[in-house]
């Protein structure tokens, strides 16, 4: 049987369940040696989501553009081909997606520089998945920044 302490606790997360057991984590990156607030913190989870909603939204835009007419299923896998290309081409140049420029955040190697072209291919193939980015570490890092071997800092 299941009590409303495990539930509340897998409802709110594993880091409120170790906070609840005394158990400091730090902040997010602070393993990492990256500082808490300030241009390169860990980027917060909102921030994540939303250049990726927005990078998708630009491929969306794209596709329908070069596929007026199309039907949502034939347009599908030319939006996730232009989401990665995009992702590859501004990730490697300046660090960041569109959406990511827009809210202020960058990819980074765990050393602070830019991600090389096949970290950055491993990551955005892996990100493609959707599911590695759903199991994030408590730098809120997915599968496929920990593989990439980077982290979503803010600028």
């Amino acid at each position: 049987m299941v009590d409303r302490r495990a539930l509340g606790g897998w409802l709110s997360g594993p880091r409120s369940v170790a906070e609840a057991a005394g158990i400091d984590l730090g902040y997010p990156g602070q393993r990492l040696g990256l500082p808490e607030e300030g241009p390169n913190a860990v980027g917060g989870m909102t921030r994540r989501l939303g250049a990726t909603f927005i990078d998708w939204t630009i491929a969306q835009f794209v596709v329908l553009g070069a596929m007026p007419g199309s039907t949502a299923g034939e347009r599908a896998a030319p939006i996730l081909l232009v989401f990665v290309l995009i992702n590859l081409a501004m990730v490697t140049t300046i660090g960041a997606g569109i959406g990511g420029r827009l809210l202020g955040l960058r990819v980074a190697r765990l050393d602070g520089g830019n991600p090389m072209l096949p970290a950055v291919a491993i990551r955005t193939l892996m990100l493609a998945l959707v599911v590695p980015a759903l199991f994030i570490d408590r730098d809120y890092r997915g599968v496929h920044d920990r593989l990439a071997r980077s982290i979503v800092v803010r600028r």
